[in-house]
């Protein structure tokens, strides 16, 4: 069953064309997104040709300088696109938000030639990215990455194994964090690294529980010969380059999680009117009405704490505490959330006739990506106890 277009959300918006933009978005995902995505999921298709068109839209660039083809958007807007995008389907709202972290690196610490080189490409929507920090043994303990870069006159010479990377084996370029030095995280580089290099493969994708449509696959380095001049910021920067990124990265999670969660919601909320039991509909029933409440305060207390927080950002203050909250509520309450809906159809919520299972199954993985929850935690304690 297509789900019923996601309701439109009041926003608060900073300019017009902020506006246009948002209505930009709901079309696009009201006509490429929505008709397709329940058929593509169960298939486990990838829809490359989407990403294409929201770059011809300009939604793969928005928070980036306009000089090189970004969009020069603030987070605060950016993020609300990424809303809308992940309320139609998430494996395309987490594949630009994805997409968005793998342009991180050379956009905030690339030279101006390396940006100038490579980065309108990038931002026009004919490539697509990857980030590739976790590995099989370094998933919360990123500093422990054991994939290695040794530099052989002009070039770097990469071994390791990176997992667990969205778009792995489809992406045109990938950011890769290897280790260049000693142990720990100042030996740590990034490297600027193409889809096509020679001695690059992906494994097979994982058997997931979600996002089907989405090929998160190991990479392999089996020798890959990396010019030295693809180095995004100096050696020994690597884990400061990936920890300013997943800041961002975390606040594109909340914002997707927010959008699955409202598009679990309107389904809910429509389901509600229309069945009807004892004479009435089931709306009416006082249990069911408050498990509605609740979950529509929810998802306006996360979308009010993501918008926050992506202010922050653009006002150029600090804002990690804040992104790790956002992340944490965000994911936890979409959890909840989509759990509720299912609930609230009933058996019908157990089938795959409506969306419900799909949204409660794609909730999951967003309590895990970015950082687990438990890592969002541990990441306020410290800002919360620091001298």
């Amino acid at each position: 069953m297509t789900p019923s277009p996601v309701k439109a959300v009041e926003r608060q918006l900073p300019t017009e064309e902020a506006r246009e933009l948002l209505g930009l978005t709901r079309d696009l995902v009201q006509r490429e997104l929505q008709p397709r995505a329940a058929e593509d999921e169960a298939a486990g298709r990838f829809p490359r040709e989407v990403f294409r068109t929201l770059g011809e839209a300009g939604l793969l660039s928005l928070p980036y300088d306009e000089k090189y083809g970004g969009g020069d958007q603030p987070y605060e807007v950016y993020l609300q696109v990424l809303e809308e995008l992940a309320a139609g389907w998430l494996a395309v709202g987490l594949g630009v938000s994805v997409h968005t972290l793998s342009c991180h690196a050379l956009a905030t610490f690339g030279t101006d030639e390396q940006r100038e080189t490579w980065l309108p490409a990038m931002l026009s929507g004919e490539q697509l990215g990857a980030y590739c920090l976790s590995e099989p043994q370094s998933g919360s303990d990123a500093a422990a990455l054991r994939t290695r870069a040794d530099l052989d006159g002009d070039t770097y010479v990469v071994n390791g194994t990176k997992a667990w990377i969205t778009h792995g084996g489809q992406a045109d370029f990938y950011s890769a964090l290897v280790r260049t030095g000693v142990d720990g995280p100042k030996g740590i580089s990034c490297l600027l690294v193409p889809g096509t290099q020679q001695g690059l493969s992906a494994a097979p994708p994982e058997h997931k529980m979600g996002m089907w449509s989405s090929p998160t696959a190991q990479l392999h380095f089996d020798g890959a010969r990396v010019p030295r001049e693809r180095l995004v910021g100096e050696e020994g920067q690597g884990f400061q380059i990936a920890l300013a990124a997943l800041d961002s990265g975390r606040l594109g999670i909340a914002a997707c999680a927010i959008g699955v969660a409202q598009a679990a919601l309107d389904l809910a909320v429509d389901y509600a009117r229309t069945r009807r039991q004892f004479g009435r509909p089931i709306a009416e029933f006082q249990g069911l009405s408050f498990m509605l409440a609740d979950m529509a305060t929810q998802i306006e207390a996360g979308r009010s704490l993501y918008l926050s927080a992506a202010r922050l950002r653009d006002a150029g203050r600090p804002f990690s505490k804040e992104a790790a909250m956002a992340k944490l509520f965000c994911t936890d309450a979409v959890m909840r959330v989509t759990t509720d809906a299912v609930q609230v159809l009933g058996g019908y919520g157990y089938t795959q006739d409506f969306p419900a299972e799909r949204y409660m199954r794609e909730a999951k993985v967003l309590q895990i990506v970015e950082g687990t929850n438990q890592i969002q935690r541990l990441v306020i304690g410290r800002h919360l106890t620091k001298a």
